[in-house]
């Protein structure tokens, strides 16, 4: 009988590790993604007025989050990391390898950590919040994006009815994302203060499926899911769905559109000098007041 599955284990992480060291060979090939993310992040810091001596870049890739903060947000030193050594090596010191659920710092280090586009290739991430909040100073800032739950839905449903068709069967050939709705809760859970998370959706154009593929391939963001199905794609299946791509989702210049679904995380450690939630009960106005409206008591309706 065969063991268990590891339900923790949703994504092979030495599959990704492999998938980065590959993009890091030509790492401006199709970064697009990453500079546009990179670019939202920092303008978000930008609107935090105060500074942030020490700050950890985690999932830097080739530096393209510190490129773009160029001293901007009060940062005084950067630690940058990565987990695949592809990309840890052609960062200036101070930089390591590292990923989210086994980070190498001490409780209290930082007084902000920065993420663009890694928390998504993560197997726990309550934990890997956990972590990023134990290495945070009290009232020490988190802003993190990643892929959402809608990223890639149109070659999702490509490939898996065209898997269907030529080989009768289907597997995992996209990563699962988190949903908007779940990232809140899981911030409360790791025991961050005032958290936010918000989506927002980036739409890109290409010629069709396979070269989306080749960008993909490019970025370090192929399939790494653990169960996915080993060796090359069949032709038949391919050639399927690329053809069902642009039937469903083909656009009148006769490109195909793809959505990119980006969440971002700020959330902060706790501080007994953050704004606290009133007692229940203890407000000293009503809100039909502030609102200018006329309040009626339940069961009763509006004239």
């Amino acid at each position: 009988m065969p063991p268990a599955a590891d339900p923790l284990r949703v994504f092979d992480r030495r599959a990704l590790r492999l998938h980065r060291d590959r993009a890091a060979r030509d790492p401006g090939r199709a970064d697009f993604l990453f500079q546009e993310t990179a670019e939202r992040l920092v303008d978000r810091l930008a609107d935090v007025a105060r500074g942030f001596p020490l700050a950890l870049d985690l999932g830097c890739r080739h530096g393209v989050l510190a490129a773009r903060l160029a001293g901007r947000g009060g940062i005084e030193t950067l630690i940058q990391v990565d987990a695949a050594w592809g990309f840890a090596r052609r960062l200036p010191p101070p930089a390591a390898v590292a990923e989210a659920e086994a980070l190498p710092f001490k409780p209290g280090a930082f007084d902000l950590v920065l993420s663009n586009l890694d928390l998504h290739w993560t197997n726990d991430l309550p934990g890997a919040l956990l972590q990023l909040r134990q290495v945070l100073k009290p009232d020490g800032l988190l802003l993190a994006s990643l892929f959402g739950g809608e990223t890639l839905a149109e070659l999702r449903r490509a490939l898996m009815e065209a898997e269907l068709a030529e080989e009768g069967g289907a597997s995992p050939r996209v990563s699962p994302f988190a949903d908007l709705r779940d990232l809140g809760q899981l911030l409360q859970r790791a025991g961050f203060a005032l958290p936010v998370a918000d989506s927002d959706t980036i739409e890109v154009t290409y010629p069709d499926a396979l070269a989306l593929m080749h960008d993909l391939r490019a970025m370090g963001e192929s399939n790494a899911v653990a169960e996915r199905r080993r060796g090359f794609t069949r032709r038949a299946t391919l050639g399927r769905a690329v053809a069902l791509y642009r039937e469903r989702f083909g656009r009148p210049d006769g490109r195909i559109a793809v959505r990119f679904e980006i969440m971002t995380l700020t959330a902060w450690a706790p501080h007994p000098a953050q704004p606290q939630p009133l007692r229940p009960g203890s407000a000293q106005g009503r809100l039909a007041d502030a609102l200018g409206a006329t309040e009626h008591p339940a069961g009763d309706k509006a004239g």
